[in-house]
């Protein structure tokens, strides 16, 4: 067996990873969109490493854009082959494909609009047509229970805690009477994080591993401390008048802020503010979120078991029409937004800036990594100005960086779940900008780990 490193290698989006067995099946670990600047993404995104008629299965990860959201693109080229991946990531893959691809005809829309004379119309990247057609290709497998990929190799899942559904895998070989074995962490979560499960380590001794290094070069905050701390945020906007506006990822990051809110409310801690979940997907995502509850740590299902939901919180209301979205911006009353995307690169979060950056009285609240070059990443810079819907914005309001509700493991709770993942032969870090990624890397070394790889683009080992 050997892997070639193709997407998410020394940068933080566009996971995928091919591996090729002894005899010759091509599999995908992840199929992710690239995002980043628009050129750059687009050509990425539509250059195929081989033709996708070879590959004879993907195993996926979890159900975030950046790791299956190449899946229709790849589908429309010919993949045919089965697609695995858990239950709860299978139910998340039809609502994030069909959105994603929405979003790929209405961007080439709006390009196409203002295209000069003799320019090239925009096809878009895929179109809902091809996402149905990958979706057709999921299979469910459960946590903990061996499947066969293709003959002579199988797969395992274990719980990563990063979001619902997401996993860790390890693939085994057997060829020759030997048996192989590569471990891919997927993304982890942070331990003791509210409603999943802590993330499980796969056990010592793959051959080789792969793992990601998103915050390689940084800790998070206590996870104890971060209702207080959003709390004192939220206390603060209100006393002057604002609205609290928290750009959020629909699926993991929107969910998390329901339940820790809910929290808050519990002990008397939330003011009666309107809650308003301005997302289409992030609204069937949490609908997603209750039908399986056999991704919930002990704490979320004592919740369901007493109050029959997770995220009961007075005020709450999920905006789907986009006239009501719209209407939320004329309110004049203090208020909470939670809108998508999580990076302020689309969707109804660039409404809200756009009305919203001016006033000093609000707060934009980001909760979540923001990749270089997009619009969360200038406001996580505090950069005074920026563009919004091709106009240049002042930054008045407070702009608030909370990264301890990231959804990715801090620099020593990922360390510390490689110690119990240890593995016989190389480790090579993935999935991270590649600053972060070389400084995760010496930050390893006195930690015993002999030879730490940071691969590039091409790069092909043998396991």
């Amino acid at each position: 067996m050997k892997i070639r490193f193709h997407g998410a290698v020394r940068t933080v989006t566009g996971s995928l990873h091919i591996v090729e067995t002894a005899r010759g099946d091509i599999v995908l670990l992840d199929c992710g969109l690239f995002q980043g600047r628009r050129a750059e993404a687009n050509a990425r995104n539509r250059t195929l490493p081989l033709d996708p008629s070879r590959v004879k299965a993907v195993v996926l990860s979890h159900a975030h854009i950046d790791h299956i959201g190449n899946l229709p693109t790849w589908a429309a080229k010919g993949l045919r082959c089965p697609i695995y991946a858990t239950g709860a990531t299978v139910d998340l893959c039809g609502i994030m494909l069909r959105d994603s691809a929405n979003i790929q005809v209405y961007d080439a829309q709006h390009v196409n609009r203002y295209l000069k004379n003799g320019e090239k119309p925009v096809e878009p990247l895929y179109t809902p047509e091809h996402a149905e057609a990958a979706i057709a290709l999921l299979r469910p497998r459960n946590y903990r229970e061996w499947f066969e990929v293709v003959p002579g190799l199988r797969a395992i899942y274990h719980d990563a805690g990063h979001i619902l559904g997401s996993a860790s895998i390890t693939l085994e070989e057997s060829s020759n009477g030997a048996r192989k074995r590569l471990a891919f962490t997927g993304d982890v979560g942070r331990p003791n994080t509210p409603i999943l499960r802590d993330p499980e380590p796969f056990g010592a001794g793959a051959d080789v591993l792969l793992s990601e290094s998103t915050y390689g070069d940084r800790e998070h905050p206590p996870v104890a401390a971060l209702g207080e701390e959003l709390r004192k945020v939220l206390y603060r906007t209100i006393a002057r008048g604002g609205r609290l506006i928290i750009p959020a990822f629909a699926l993991g990051r929107t969910q998390t802020l329901l339940y820790d809110l809910n929290l808050l409310e519990e002990r008397q801690k939330l003011p009666p503010v309107p809650v308003y979940v301005d997302s289409p997907l992030a609204c069937k995502a949490t609908d997603i979120f209750q039908r399986h509850p056999e991704c919930y740590d002990g704490e979320a299902r004592e919740i369901l078991k007493h109050e029959g939901a997770l995220f009961a919180i007075n005020g709450y209301a999920c905006i789907t029409d986009a006239n009501a979205s719209k209407a939320l911006n004329e309110k004049k009353e203090p208020c909470i937004i939670i809108a998508a995307s999580g990076m302020c690169e689309a969707g109804r979060i660039l409404h809200h800036l756009d009305h919203g950056l001016g006033n000093p009285r609000n707060t934009i609240l980001i909760v979540g990594f923001q990749a270089e070059h997009t619009l969360g990443r200038k406001l996580v810079d505090h950069s005074r100005t920026v563009r919004v819907f091709g106009q240049e914005r002042s930054v008045n309001a407070e702009v608030v960086v909370l990264n301890g509700f990231s959804g990715h493991a801090g620099r020593t709770e990922l360390a510390d779940f490689l110690d119990r993942s240890r593995p016989a032969g190389p480790l090579f870090l993935v999935h991270g900008d590649e600053t972060r990624t070389m400084a995760f890397q010496e930050f390893l070394k006195p930690r015993g780990y002999p030879d730490v790889r940071i691969p590039n683009v091409g790069d092909e080992y043998k396991v």
